[in-house]
């Protein structure tokens, strides 16, 4: 008998792995089960309803059947079917963020992170709240709204009142026309207690990558520190929803363990979140093992290629179909460009992965948690998402108006949360195109937002948006939102 239990609050339980041994023979029995795979793709389309559309998405099995099944003009379908969920709940708006390094002080073992205990010759730094605010002055300047924080796990260097006062710090900086508008946190698994004081803090999603859900895999990775402890760290979303929290982030790192054995994994902590709190995985990231300080991805024999790397994405949306899937600078631009027709909604832009590395000139890479391959500025990044037809969207109304959790999910589900996401991608559009574009990229979205108005089909909704945009165009007055 399995233990495999998705409602159990024990990680090995929810997250069994006999259960994922006996997906992955089960999809490998399948993968060219035309008939299976038939009903599966059937079952994944958006179905059109009253009010929108609606998506069942898939159970881990029935995703893993998809992601085996090596049939090509299926594989197509897969995408194809990607495609078309990602545009029905979010349209073509991609949410853009950037993420802000606070800390690279860390006393775990993680034999992949450069910021590993034992590397004795990176440079360790944290941010002062001085620094804190000249980086996200930076950061303004650039047009950045969203903030993903990053620290490694140190309760002396960085304890949970240093991320709370740099929390709140962040928010206080108003620069010319800019605010960030939500903080979303990734830091070490914690208590339900300091869950709490993050959400009494106002921060957005709580972001935690498993990096890998193969238990034997992670403590070997994780030799040392308190991240070696795999049903905490594996828990620490149930806390995270105890203490109020109700937007969390999933991610694994693909690299580290067999990919299959991985998306099943993953898709089993979504079922459970699902499953237990009744809402799944606000986003899911989907980041690749890359060269860092001291740290070679070659030594690590199960990196994936590309065409795997969009399967697996696409395989991810038709399974999660509500969920944000984000895509960072670890990426070059091409594989970005791939990824963002099979079902992405979220990317970051001009990111620099060093702490501080904001306020310096050159692009430091001594303290770099990880190569970034795409390192073009956020205006040449808007603009490159236009041209592909894409809204490069700022837009934080969700958290701010509290349509989280629950909230969120019942509206996307429901084909609802278009009517306000898209105006408000428009109206953020614009204030970024007032403020901080260059004059092609302005020429580029003024005419896209033109042409996007006209897809608003509510008068009222159209009339309150173009009000709202001319106010931007000829004021200082910002921050409008459905």
């Amino acid at each position: 008998m399995s233990n495999y239990n998705v409602k159990s609050m024990k990680a090995e339980e929810f997250i069994s792995d006999e259960e994922i041994r006996e997906t992955l023979k089960y999809a490998e029995a399948n993968k060219n089960n035309i008939e299976l795979i038939d009903s599966i793709l059937e079952k994944a389309k958006p179905q059109k309803t009253a009010t929108g559309y609606v998506c069942k998405g898939l159970t881990h099995r029935e995703a893993s059947v998809l992601l085996a099944c090596e049939i090509p003009e299926k594989v197509q379908e897969i995408f194809k079917i990607a495609e078309d969920i990602k545009l029905k709940f979010y349209g073509n708006r991609i949410v853009m963020f950037a993420p802000l390094y606070l800390s690279n002080y860390c006393v775990n073992g993680c034999v992949y992170c450069p910021y590993h205990l034992k590397n004795k010759h990176i440079a360790r730094r944290k941010l002062t709240q001085e620094e804190v605010k000249a980086e996200v002055i930076a950061l303004q300047d650039m047009g950045h709204k969203r903030l993903a924080i990053e620290a490694g796990e140190d309760p002396v260097n960085n304890p949970i009142e240093y991320i709370l006062e740099c929390i709140n710090t962040i928010y206080s900086v108003n620069h010319k026309n800019g605010a960030i508008r939500r903080v979303n946190v990734n830091i070490a698994a914690t208590t339900v207690e300091n869950y709490r004081k993050l959400r009494d803090a106002g921060i957005g999603t709580y972001i935690l990558f498993q990096e890998t859900y193969h238990k034997e895999s992670y403590l070997e990775l994780h030799p040392t520190g308190p991240k070696h402890d795999y049903a905490y760290h594996t828990e620490a979303m149930d806390r995270a929803m105890e203490g109020g929290i109700d937007d969390v982030g999933l991610g694994v790192l693909f690299g580290l363990e067999l990919y299959k054995y991985e998306f099943a994994g993953l898709l089993m902590h979504a079922e459970h979140l699902e499953a237990v709190h009744g809402v799944g995985p606000h986003t899911i990231s989907v980041p690749r093992l890359k060269r860092a300080d001291d740290i070679d991805p070659d030594t690590f024999d199960n990196g994936i290629d590309d065409d795997t790397f969009a399967k697996i994405t696409a395989c991810i949306r038709l399974a999660v179909p509500y969920t944000g899937i984000i895509i960072s600078t670890r990426e070059s631009q091409e594989v970005r460009s791939r990824l963002l027709n099979c079902g992405v909604s979220q990317v970051s832009g001009a990111s620099r992965t060093s702490v501080g590395g904001y306020t310096e000139e050159e692009r430091p890479h001594d303290t770099e948690q990880f190569d970034v391959s795409d390192q073009r500025t956020l205006d040449e990044v808007v603009r490159w998402l236009m041209e592909n037809g894409h809204i490069p969207s700022f837009c934080t109304a969700c958290y701010r108006e509290g349509r989280t959790g629950d909230r969120f999910m019942s509206l996307c589900k429901s084909g609802q949360i278009v009517n306000c996401c898209h105006p408000n991608a428009l109206m953020t559009l614009t204030e970024f195109l007032v403020d901080y574009a260059s004059d092609e990229t302005k020429e580029i979205g003024y005419k896209m937002i033109e042409d996007e108005l006209n897809k608003i089909t509510n008068s009222k909704v159209l009339a309150i948006a173009k009000d709202n945009i001319e106010n931007i165009k000829n004021s200082n007055r910002r921050d409008f939102r459905f």
